[in-house]
């Protein structure tokens, strides 16, 4: 193997390095040539990417804005009187207007401690470790059993603490240290709560806290029941076990006594500003596309090798690889296919049972094609016809862009465009890839992988051509020099001669 340190041209007086080096850029071409086509691929790939990220977006919007239910059919709600019932209401809720009485509000029971029986903070202190059993009723009649562990030496304020946790007593306790006495509400409000000491150590122990049972098996002493709600709705009289309760899709929250109209109507802006978001979202996609399939490809301009980056300033790099990387996708086949099947998706009616007459197609809901064509397919809305025709019957309006179906043409807008997104999508997964695959995965990954293995084996190859010509002037200077010695060796012995 040559070294690398080398000093030619002492004998013939050239510039052994600088031929060498010109005569390996003629050798190197095409290798420049293969980097060339290496660098292409590499934004083929990028851009097709690029695509793939720009065709997600716009069905991450489908999917989020368009076929939840939740997005489309928001609901406003409102009270003639919020101080008696406010109300949210979901998506499934029906437009309805209710006529409320409330004619009393729910509470929660209490037990207090007796007022003859005052604690004391300061000398509380648990004697012994003891478990209490409480088989506690909520407010709406179910029941469970809580169970609580107090370990000796637990202060007051420990066990109210432990009373508050216990998720299965639901209750909310306090210590009042000016009265002494001990208050404990049960969180859940409703007339049916109880709380009843199941045995003798948990009486014993809420004996400690100042209340007055006697034996297992009671109530806890102190009670002011809790009352359910008592509401009439549309001249039907009922109670709830809570001030919150939910009917038909429509969750209300009782305030307090009085009456009021609850009112429930489709948010008419919440679908126009979804469905306006989406005609927003499809022409930036389109137009987006469109542009990279006739984007110039300026053949005059390949990319750039590292010694010509090397005689450009940064600004000059900067404008050759802006048309050297443009028009990667130029006429693309895949692109050109998805959108005319995009623009089939939208323009062709949606057929089926569960579409009326007059929303079968996008125009007739107010949303047209641009009638120029350098548009390339553009939709454009009228504003006060697709707000009309959300109000006349928002359903039909909502199934013309989510129905599904056995066929396409049963399919609505939405679901077309979202399969026709997603076959894009893996078509140019299998060409250009995603991030975590590796290039074996997709075509022009292994495009890249032989193109890379010709690099390496040409750049041994140049190696080898380089050492080759290093070797023959090596040899040249070798020869010169020596023919220069015999020519110093006959003049000295000429010149020797004739002096004599």
């Amino acid at each position: 193997m040559a070294s690398n340190m080398r000093i030619g041209g002492l004998a013939s007086g050239m510039d052994i390095d600088q031929i060498v080096k010109d005569l390996m850029k003629v050798e190197r071409m095409p290798l420049d040539k293969l980097k060339q086509k290496k660098q292409i691929l590499e934004w083929q790939r990028d851009d097709y990417r690029s695509m793939n990220t720009l065709l997600q977006g716009l069905d991450d919007y489908l999917f989020s804005n368009i076929t939840l239910q939740s997005s489309m059919f928001k609901k406003t709600v409102s009270s003639s009187n919020e101080s008696v019932v406010t109300a949210t209401a979901g998506s499934s809720a029906a437009n309805v207007a209710a006529a409320i009485q409330v004619n009393q509000v729910a509470t929660s029971a209490v037990w207090l401690s007796d007022a003859t029986k005052r604690v004391d903070k300061a000398s509380f202190s648990v004697d012994a470790d003891v478990t209490l059993t409480i088989n506690v009723t909520n407010g709406d009649g179910t029941t469970k059993q809580a169970t609580i562990t107090v370990k000796q030496g637990t202060t007051l304020d420990g066990v109210i603490a432990q009373l508050n946790s216990n998720l299965d007593l639901g209750v909310s306790a306090f210590y009042d240290e000016q009265t002494g006495r001990v208050s404990i509400m049960k969180k859940e409000m409703g007339a049916q709560a109880s709380l009843v000491l199941a045995d003798q150590a948990t009486v014993d122990f809420f004996a400690q806290l100042g209340f007055t049972n006697t034996a297992a098996g009671q109530e806890l002493t102190g009670k002011t029941a809790g009352k359910d709600a008592d509401i009439t709705i549309n001249g039907l009289r009922t109670t709830r076990s809570s001030n919150t309760f939910t009917i038909n899709g429509v969750t209300y929250t009782v305030k307090g006594t009085g009456t009021a109209t609850v009112s429930v109507e489709t948010d008419a802006d919440a679908m126009f500003n979804a469905i306006k978001g989406f005609v927003d979202k499809y022409n930036d996609t389109i137009d987006k596309i469109n542009a990279e399939l006739k984007e110039e490809r300026y053949r005059d301009y390949p990319p750039l090798t590292d010694e010509q980056k090397e005689a450009m300033t940064e600004k000059q790099i900067e404008l050759w690889e802006e048309k050297a990387r443009s028009g990667m996708l130029r006429g693309d086949s895949i692109l050109s296919s998805a959108l005319s099947q995009m623009r089939m998706n939208v323009y062709t009616k949606v057929e089926g049972a569960n579409i009326p007459s007059g929303f079968s197609q996008l125009a007739q809901i107010g949303i047209t094609t641009s009638s120029n064509y350098l548009d390339g397919g553009k939709l454009i809305i009228d504003e006060t016809k697709l707000r009309e025709k959300i109000k006349e019957n928002p359903d039909a309006v909502y199934q013309l862009f989510n129905q599904d179906g056995a066929t396409d043409a049963e399919k609505g807008i939405a679901r077309r465009l979202r399969d026709t997104i997603k076959a894009t999508i893996g078509k140019i997964e299998q060409k250009a890839g995603k991030t975590i695959w590796t290039n074996q995965q997709f075509a022009i990954g292994r495009d890249l992988i032989e193109i890379n293995d010709q690099i390496d084996r040409f750049q041994d190859r140049l190696k080898q051509i380089e050492d080759r010509y290093y070797r023959q002037f090596t040899a040249m200077e070798e020869a010169i020099q020596r023919a220069n010695q015999q020519s110093m060796y006959l003049m000295n012995a000429f010149g020797g001669g004739m002096q004599g």
